[in-house]
């Protein structure tokens, strides 16, 4: 079977709507969020609490550390969009489950809102000076014409380079998996030799899925941090 097969999205149910294994892990995504908010904290958090405690801590950390004091209006955003990257991200590593986050759409979609969003708050606050993120602070005016057309290029395609980083992260590391996979399985049809050296691609593969892990962790904090930095530059611009 083809290693890109298991991005296919596939029907489950045909309801007034066609229910797909994308939307099935979607929704498991946004129960899991749902389930946050009807947590009662302990005194002395449960195992359950404290996960949701890093995570709401680490998103904490960001928001202050790249947004400053007006952090804390974005907070709610920065937690939800860096719990579901990371949910989507690990759920996708369960075997014969499904990747939303190995999709441009799902990730495009995301980036595209936190771009419209940021350039609104950018554009309410600052009006016409907005204009001003164009334009790196110290610059000299002889410069002008050739840093202008950079930054707008640049800061245009925030909305590309955001989504693809993480889509382009996902769907290679899951196809690398499958392939190693799939040449392990290959390798214990054939003769006794080559049947023992198929030891050899099953340890790479535990290996890679440890290495997998750490990439999905690290991209829902790349998407995360960098979300921040493009809300901070709408907010103080240079």
């Amino acid at each position: 079977m083809s290693p890109l097969e298991q991005f296919e999205i596939l029907p489950i149910l045909q309801i007034p709507f066609i229910f797909t294994n994308s939307s099935f892990i979607l929704i498991i995504g946004f129960f899991f969020i749902y389930t946050y908010f009807l947590i009662k904290n302990k005194f002395i958090p449960t195992n359950f609490q404290q996960i949701f405690e890093s995570i709401y801590n680490t998103t904490l950390e960001l928001s202050y550390a790249n947004i400053g004091k007006k952090g804390r209006y974005f907070l709610p955003l920065i937690f939800v969009l860096f719990f579901f990257i990371l949910l989507s991200n690990l759920i996708g590593m369960i075997p014969y489950s499904f990747t939303v986050t190995s999709h441009l759409i799902i990730t495009f979609t995301l980036s595209l809102t936190i771009y419209i969003g940021f350039n609104i708050i950018g554009i309410k606050k600052h009006k016409l000076n907005f204009l001003n993120l164009l334009l790196p602070s110290g610059a000299s005016i002889y410069l002008v014409p050739l840093l202008v057309p950079i930054e707008l290029v640049s800061y245009i395609f925030r909305v590309i380079s955001l989504p693809v980083r993480l889509f382009a992260n996902m769907m290679a590391g899951h196809t690398l998996l499958k392939v190693i996979a799939g040449f392990a399985w290959s390798m214990l049809s054939v003769n006794s030799f080559i049947f023992i050296a198929h030891f050899i691609p099953l340890i790479l593969l535990v290996i890679l899925v440890g290495l997998e892990l750490g990439v999905a962790m690290i991209q829902a904090y790349v998407f995360t941090i960098l979300t921040c930095m493009y809300i901070n530059d709408a907010l103080n611009l240079h």
